[in-house]
């Protein structure tokens, strides 16, 4: 099978790296999103084990469409009763980046219409629609006039590990924490502190790595498995074998925050992904943190200037600079952040740089080697 994975901007080649790992073939990076081959099992097994993707998709018709009723004919070309039956229910989401369709709402009603008017001349019923637990969800992407369609194997966004049990204001999303740790290099092989923890997520989807724990381990419901084809023998196994690979963290992950209900939060989303015993928390001001390893992993999501002023901004960012300096010799950092005037009052050299995006905030993630005296 051809099969689409979709991610965010940014995280196409941590994605394509981890597809390579699960033994796909045929693997080709596009716009956040990365195409490759593989079957069935494959298919189950990036639902549940891919750490980067949000959804896997399958292709099962393409054409150009310039016209609402090219499109209309185009769906009408795919055979649902393959794939749903009359009494089943139906949801659509559309995606365009198009100068021919601009509303991605449209798109999708009018693929919706099309599905449903195929069953209606077959049987003179029409299946109805179920936005948020439909037995068949439908993708439709049109990119200028290539339009493909696909069935969405995995339902819900793979972003919902089931473990964020509560939040602070606008957490990081959890494939891109996941996509920051596995840029970062970090492999489970030296101890990993977030000090300004908040929820939870970036030391949580550490966790998961060091555990070797599927990050869907604990999800009940793919949309793969309400498909008529569903394989629950091959399921069963593929379950079963992402359970015998968990392990106990080789390593330290710690987190910090200097809000007590962020510290709460962050050790009950721990406890709810199955980590209550990997992830130790602390409450403490960044300014006042002293580390508790040699060396080791920072990675941090400091605030950005959208809810500081630009005064305080730069006072926030000389001391984080000042901190990591100071007192945290010897460790790697890095740090995400929207905010360019942040970065440069840091005062520390960068070795690498990554754009990314968090949400709509276009974002760099910076890396600073912190050595004592000067590098050379």
């Amino acid at each position: 099978m051809r099969l689409i994975a979709k991610t965010l901007a940014g995280l196409e080649p941590v994605l394509a790296q981890e597809l390579e790992e699960l033994g796909a073939q045929g693997i080709e990076p596009l716009n956040r999103a990365v195409a490759f081959e593989g079957d069935k099992a494959l298919m189950y097994r990036a639902n549940l084990e891919l750490r980067t993707a949000l959804r896997i998709l399958l292709p099962v018709h393409q054409g150009k469409v310039r016209t609402e009723d090219e499109l209309y004919r185009l769906v009408r070309k795919v055979d649902w009763s393959r794939y749903m039956k009359v009494n089943d229910t139906l949801a659509v989401d559309g995606v365009t980046n198009s100068r021919l369709f601009t509303h991605s709402k449209y798109v999708a009603l009018k693929t919706k219409d099309a599905i449903v008017d195929q069953f209606r001349e077959a049987t003179g019923r029409r299946p109805n629609v179920n936005v948020y637990a439909p037995r068949l969800r439908v993708n439709v992407h049109i990119f200028n006039d290539e339009c493909t369609i696909a069935l969405d194997s995995s339902d819900d966004s793979l972003h919902k590990r089931g473990y964020r049990l509560s939040s602070v204001e606008a957490p990081i999303n959890e494939v891109l924490a996941a996509g920051m740790v596995l840029l970062s290099g970090w492999k489970a092989d030296r101890p990993l502190l977030d000090p300004m923890c908040g929820s939870g997520t970036l030391v949580i989807e550490a966790g998961l790595i060091a555990t070797q724990r599927a990050p869907q381990l604990n999800r009940e419901h793919f949309g793969f498995k309400r498909w008529p084809d569903f394989d629950e023998a091959l399921w069963g196994q593929i379950l079963e074998a992402a359970k015998q690979r968990v392990r106990k963290s080789p390593v330290p992950i710690l987190g910090s925050d200097k809000d007590f209900k962020a510290m709460r939060l962050t050790e009950q989303n721990a406890m709810a992904a199955g980590l209550e015993d990997t992830i130790k928390v602390q409450r403490k001001k960044f300014e006042k943190l002293e580390p508790e390893v040699e060396a080791g992993m920072i990675l941090m999501n400091p605030p950005y200037d959208e809810r500081l002023s630009e005064a305080d901004i730069g006072a926030f960012y000389e001391m984080i600079g000042d901190q990591l300096k100071q007192r945290f010799t010897g460790f790697d950092a890095w740090i995400i952040s929207s905010s360019i005037d942040g970065f440069k009052r840091l005062g520390l050299k960068s070795t690498q740089k990554i754009p990314l995006f968090n949400g709509a905030l276009e974002c760099r993630f910076v890396k600073y080697e912190l050595y004592a005296g000067t590098r050379k």
